[in-house]
Order: C-alpha cells, then sequence, then structure tokens
C-alpha cells in the first residue's frame, strides 16, 4: 500500500533559526543538544536489519527508546509534544513497560532537523514522532535506509506534503475546516467587504486552505488581500500592511510561522478593530479573536497512541494518516472585548470554549 521513495521530501523545506534540545524518560527530563551531523552520520551503521534487530530487542525486554521532534517551538506544538509525552507515560505505567524518550526542537531550521534525525536514527530509536510538517518531511528522509517508523503530527495536508504512500510513516492530522471558519465570520459579520489573507509561503500546512479560502471568498463576492511572511518581523509588518488596506478581518489558516509571531500582531489589529480568524486554538490563546479546530492535547494523545500501536503490532495494518475531528470553537474573551465583538451567534454553530491571552 505504502510504496514511494522519500528523498524528494526536502525540496519543499524553510529555513529560520537555531536549535534547543530538552528530553526525557516516563519520568524525567534534561537538556539534550543535537549532535554534529557529520559524526552521526559516521556512526550510523543504521541498516534496515540494525534498527529491526534493535526495535525486536527492546520489545522483548519492554523498552522503547521514541524521538519526539518539534519543527519549532511555539504554543500548539508545544501542547502537541507535552500531550505526545504525557501519553507515552500513561502507556508505559499501563502496560508495565518503560518508554524512554527525547524531545527536540530544530526551530524551523531543515539543517538543524536534519541533524537530529541523523542522530536519533544513529541512536537505533524505535520510533520517531515529529511534530509538524517539516519536521515530519525531514525525519522520514533520514529514516529512508532504516524505515524506523515514523508517525507524525498535525499535518493539515499529509497528499500536498507528500507523506502519504510511504510503508513506515503514518500519523495524525489537523486538517482545517476553512469554509466553516469563514462561515463564523460572516455570521459574526454579514457585512464583510474586505477579507486580509495572511500565511507562509514556506508553510505546506496553509497551501489548501489558502486556496479554499479564496474559492470560498470568490463564490460570495468578497474582495481579498494576501500578504505572505517568513520570519516575525515580516509578519509584523504584513498585519501592518492589512491594517493599511483596510481589511474588515484577517484570515490564518494552522500556519507555524504566523503562529510564532501571533503575540507579537494581535494587539495591532485588535486596536484597529480587524478580528484574526485562525486554524487552531493556541493563536487564540496568544490573542487572535477566535477558531473552530482540533484539540491538540487531544491530537497529541492519539499520536502517541499510534505510534505504540506502530511499534506493538507494525505498520502493515495502518492508513497513511487520520484525520482528527474538530468542531470546537475557541473565542479569547479579552480581544473580543477590545475588538467590540458580540461572538454570542458562535453558540448557535457548535460548543465554544472561551479562553484569555497567556504569553506562552
Amino acid at each position: 500500500m505504502k510504496k514511494r521513495a522519500v528523498s524528494v521530501l526536502l525540496a519543499a523545506a524553510v529555513t529560520m533559526a537555531a536549535v534547543t534540545g530538552c528530553g526525557g524518560t516516563t519520568n524525567g527530563s534534561s537538556e539534550v543538544p543535537a549532535e554534529n551531523a557529520e559524526e552521526s552520520k559516521t556512526a550510523d551503521a543504521g541498516s534496515t536489519e540494525d534498527a529491526e534487530a534493535a526495535g525486536e530487542e527492546n520489545a522483548e525486554s519492554g523498552s522503547y527508546k521514541i524521538a519526539v521532534v518539534k519543527q519549532m517551538d511555539h504554543a500548539s506544538l508545544d501542547e502537541i509534544a507535552s500531550a505526545v509525552c504525557e501519553e507515552l507515560d500513561t502507556i508505559a505505567a499501563e502496560n508495565g513497560i518503560q518508554i524512554e524518550y527525547e524531545v527536540y526542537s530544530g526551530q524551523g531550521d531543515q539543517s538543524v532537523l536534519t541533524q537530529i534525525g541523523t542522530q536519533v536514527i544513529s541512536e537505533k530509536v524505535n520510533a520517531v514522532i515529529p511534530i509538524a510538517t517539516l519536521a515530519a518531511q525531514v525525519m522520514a528522509t533520514c529514516a529512508e535506509e532504516t524505515k524506523t517508523p515514523v508517525i507524525y503530527a498535525a499535518i493539515s495536508d499529509p497528499e500536498s506534503a507528500q507523506m502519504t504512500g510511504i510503508d513506515y510513516v503514518t500519523g495524525t492530522s489537523d486538517a482545517l475546516n476553512t469554509g466553516f471558519i469563514l462561515d463564523m465570520m460572516l455570521a459574526q459579520n454579514p457585512d464583510v467587504q474586505k477579507v486580509g489573507l495572511l500565511y507562509s509561503l514556506s508553510e505546506d500546512n496553509s497551501t489548501t486552505p489558502i486556496a479554499e479560502a479564496k474559492e470560498y471568498l470568490d463564490g460570495k463576492g468578497i474582495a481579498y488581500v494576501e500578504k505572505t511572511a517568513n520570519t516575525n518581523d515580516e509578519v509584523i509588518t504584513a498585519a501592518s500592511s492589512l491594517i493599511a488596506e483596510g481589511v474588515d478581518a484577517v484570515f490564518t489558516p494552522t500556519d507555524n510561522v504566523i503562529m510564532s509571531a501571533e503575540l507579537a500582531i494581535y494587539e495591532s489589529l485588535a486596536d484597529a478593530k480587524i478580528p484574526h480568524y485562525t486554524g487552531a486554538d493556541s493563536f487564540v490563546r496568544n490573542g487572535a479573536f477566535t477558531t473552530c479546530g482540533v484539540n491538540y492535547t487531544e491530537l497529541g494523545h492519539e499520536t502517541a497512541d499510534l505510534a505504540y500501536e506502530a511499534l506493538t503490532a507494525g505498520m502493515d495494518g495502518l492508513n497513511d494518516y487520520y484525520r482528527m475531528d474538530g468542531g470546537i470553537i475557541t473565542v479569547n474573551t479579552e480581544t473580543a472585548e477590545a475588538l467590540g465583538i458580540d461572538y454570542s451567534v458562535f453558540s448557535e454553530m457548535g460548543e465554544v470554549t472561551e479562553v484569555v491571552t497567556t504569553e506562552e
């Protein structure tokens, strides 16, 4: 079912910053720096047989080693990583086994992610859990020779990211219901005439929902203005441009680049009375107005469960990916007050969770 080489995956990569690492076992954590990539490659005797032998040995002894690799540090990915580790702890306790895990962050830098991937594969981990698209693409490439199971979390569009049809890869998708979020926008303000589309061209997660947003708005006869950015400073500039353009609202999908800068732009948008509709509740907790999407704690738990299933039952019976159900409307009440918006109409559209801004 899953038969495809992955050496082309890195062509879609982005480069951004440096590396941090932290890690732990099922009951602790410590700093874990990435090793020199060249040294890791030299130390990697990792053939498929080696990896399988290591996995079988660990399975027989009731012990597993897992690498959790975040694409970068921000609220959504941090929440997923914490949930993955929490569920791994639960799995270990319930099954009387030991699961040792390390959590790494590549800070959005392809070269650092490659360094981490080379290192963990050379250390013969039993599985890798990458979080977000670029991390998953890099880890899949690093694991191509050994076929180490890669169980990713939070790829919005696995097909566009070329993460389907690979026999050692599966994961969870946080695919966005773009139309519903735009329905929320029009339910709250039927007089919207111009929408800002704020996203990063380097984010595969944004490709499909932005195309869907354009199609939706075209169908409604609503104008839109696109602004893209790849760094925090560029995000701030793009947001300022949308304010100057006089947009009535802004839409951003599950875009990691924009998410990492949300704390820097939400006040300006609120001061301009422009609601920011987004693809994840982490945006909202960092000041955006609202979203309707996946619960990332649940997604992290499901990903950890899927990883354990892959380790104990094998990859053969698993789907290319598993789409998580969304449907939870999250509203930042502080931002709503600053905007002067009555969001009671959302209660007619689904379950509403109210949050306030937290700088995490």
